[in-house]
């Protein structure tokens, strides 16, 4: 199943950037998160990690896509309560793309 990764966009759905999901996650979840605290946020994280792991092993795609897309909510979740923006860490950690 994971032998070749094959990455496509979907003409149909509009890309979302960076900073416009990250304050989705804020004002969706924020209240919540900012209740749970940073070390119970980051241990949900983990658990997500440990679905993400399970399904794999599984190889299930649908389920494999519902566990990254919740480890992806919760990094954000994490990042939001840590006040640290998401495109900003990512572009100093791996540029914006346009480095040959």
């Amino acid at each position: 199943m994971f032998d070749q990764l094959v990455f496509y966009s979907n003409p149909v759905i509009t890309p979302m950037e960076i900073s416009v999901f990250q304050d989705l996650i804020q004002k969706k979840y924020g209240q919540k998160d900012s209740e749970r605290g940073v070390a119970k946020t980051f241990m949900w994280l983990i658990e997500e990690v440990g679905e993400l792991a399970s399904a794999m092993k599984e190889e299930d795609k649908e389920q494999i896509e519902k566990e990254l897309a919740d480890v992806i909510a919760w990094t954000f979740s994490l990042a939001n309560l840590l006040r640290l923006d998401v495109e900003e860490i990512l572009r100093k950690k791996y540029g914006d793309g346009n480095e040959s």
